[in-house]
């Protein structure tokens, strides 16, 4: 039987990958550190992934295992190393510390089983491509040279899209979703030899797939949620249904579409199709979706290539408005939930002693001759000024 160990058991995890890979026929193992998420998962012989909205259906997904990653490396290790498939959702930057492990499952394969397919559904750019490099650094450690990861894994970058939600309290393993999702993954290096897995859109050229995603459900979700909050909204599906947070959000859209149409060429009424039914997701009011959650960790989304900034930079570039992405950054400076850590970690490098222009490269990475730059710097000041008079 086919086998995928999957890192992270989070509601993404449960409800998105790990569906999809239990519908396709493998059998599945859930790694994570979350010992509680764990154990209910070792305890509960299935959960069901309940899509919420038009057209929705329940998912029975049983016949898992779950190895805690963090007390029970031998076993993850041993799994890793007779698997077809690996794919994570634990975010970007914890990839870093996942990699070790698959070098070692790596390490451990028999050169008699085919290639690991290795892929990274995360909401970033070339995630899979982050991951790789980690894993090639472990590996020089296991004693494998880079022909030795070549003969044993390839790795695929992947564009990931689901609304998955936070859970009610009390819900145990269950996941409530969107009925929409995509899961998008490039062909090419897996030379004719792509995994079975019925769901997935496979593609020649991911690159422009996963900006178009980004730029538009990512860079709106969030948006909304900056916008949302800052009008006292609680959930999503309410901020979507103000009018003057909706023609903020529209504004951001026609910003990045505008970009989208000139880089990759899509036909503008395509886009603008595309964006209507994002826009149409993000009101569904059966996801319990909130402000605070879609707007957490705010510093990775005011990074340089990220959701914001990374289409802002190349309109400017191209000598294109950025006024609507402008002003959701500035929104998203204001940004201070007391619950999130990068928030806060915000609101302390705005209110530190260093000057707009630094704060401005050290959250955007923009350098000063960059034609956004000194607009990015213009917000930093009335970010810091807005802090001062609350």
């Amino acid at each position: 039987m086919k086998s995928a160990v999957h890192f992270g058991a989070g509601n993404i995890g449960r409800g998105f990958v790990g569906l999809l890979l239990h519908e396709a026929g493998y059998e599945l193992v859930f790694a994570d550190v979350a010992a509680p998420l764990i154990d209910a998962l070792q305890e509960t012989p299935s959960y069901t992934v309940h899509e919420v909205g038009e057209g929705g259906v329940g998912h029975v997904v049983d016949r898992y295992s779950a190895v805690n990653s963090a007390t029970n490396e031998a076993e993850l290790v041993e799994r890793i190393a007779r698997a077809d498939v690996v794919t994570t959702a634990v975010g970007p930057n914890i990839l870093k510390f996942v990699a070790p492990a698959i070098a070692r499952g790596i390490a451990a394969r028999s050169t008699e089983l085919p290639p690991l397919a290795v892929m990274a559904c995360e909401n970033a750019i070339n995630a899979t491509d982050i991951l790789e490099a980690e894993i090639r650094v472990a590996a020089k450690g296991e004693g494998l040279s880079e022909a030795d990861v070549d003969a044993k894994a390839v790795f695929a970058n992947t564009a990931v899209d689901r609304i998955v939600p936070a859970q009610a309290a009390g819900g145990g393993l269950d996941v409530r979703v969107e009925p929409y999702f995509e899961w998008a993954i490039e062909r090419g290096p897996f030379d004719g030899e792509t995994p079975e897995i019925p769901g997935v859109t496979w593609v020649d050229s991911l690159g422009p797939y996963i900006e178009r995603k980004l730029f538009t459900v990512n860079t709106g979700h969030a948006a909304a949620a900056y916008f949302g909050r800052e009008a006292g909204k609680e959930k999503i599906a309410e901020a979507i249904a103000d009018l003057a947070i909706r023609e903020k959000v529209e504004a951001v859209l026609q910003e990045t579409k505008s970009l989208l149409v000139a880089k990759y060429g899509f036909a503008p009424e395509e886009q603008e199709a595309y964006i209507r039914k994002i826009l149409g997701r993000f009101a569904n009011a059966e996801l319990p979706d909130t402000v605070d959650r879609v707007g957490r960790a705010p510093l990775r989304k005011l990074s340089r290539h990220e959701r914001f900034v990374g289409p802002a930079a190349e309109l400017a570039e191209r000598g294109l408005p950025t006024d609507a992405l402008l002003e959701a950054m500035g929104a998203a400076l204001r940004f201070d939930a007391a619950d999130d850590e990068e928030a806060q970690r915000l609101q302390a490098t705005l209110a530190s002693g260093a000057s707009d222009s630094e704060v401005a490269q050290e959250l955007t990475s923009l350098e000063p001759t960059h034609p956004l730059y000194r607009a990015v710097v213009g917000l930093i000041g009335d970010a810091r000024k807005a802090r001062t008079a609350k």
